[in-house]
């Protein structure tokens, strides 16, 4: 037996509503887990980079952070003051979100991104008044390093 169904305008647009859009939906990133010394303020400020980026970032403190390096294969020549973990990535010191974005979307071979040092004017490292430092963002892992993207303060060149 053949049905019918009818939609109203006014149900179809409620329905339409609901619908989570595809930019939200492509949007959905993995959450982070950032693990900093507790006494270091520009990581707090790197999480809120990420964070206005659409990562969640769930925050352990810890004074063990090198133990964690260690563990994690981060070369001690590419250390820096917090390290990230997401999506099967380890993230070290103050790498743009867009790169950690980028990462993600090609899934390349690697361990992580860092960024070695505390570099001027990258994401969390801002001066008021100092120019930015140029800086790489360094692709790692067990074929060994190299510059994933070269940035600006917060702007990749």
């Amino acid at each position: 037996m053949p049905t019918s169904l009818t939609i109203s305008r006014r149900g179809l647009l409620v329905g339409l509503a609901t619908l989570p859009s595809f930019a939200a939906m492509a949007e959905t990133l993995p959450k982070m887990v950032v693990t900093k010394d507790p006494s270091c303020g520009c990581c707090g400020a790197w999480i809120d980079h990420v964070s206005k980026a659409g990562f969640s970032a769930e925050v352990i403190e810890s004074s063990e952070v090198n133990r964690l390096k260690a563990r994690l294969g981060v070369p001690q020549a590419l250390a820096s003051c917090h390290t990230a973990e997401v999506g099967g990535y380890v993230i070290e010191g103050h790498v743009p979100a867009d790169a950690i974005k980028r990462l993600l979307a090609q899934k390349p071979q690697a361990r992580g991104l860092a960024v070695p040092g505390m570099p001027v004017g990258s994401p969390g490292m801002e001066v008021a008044g100092a120019e930015n430092d140029t800086y790489d963002v360094i692709l790692f892992g067990p074929a060994g390093q190299t510059s994933f993207a070269r940035y600006r303060g917060a702007q990749r060149v």
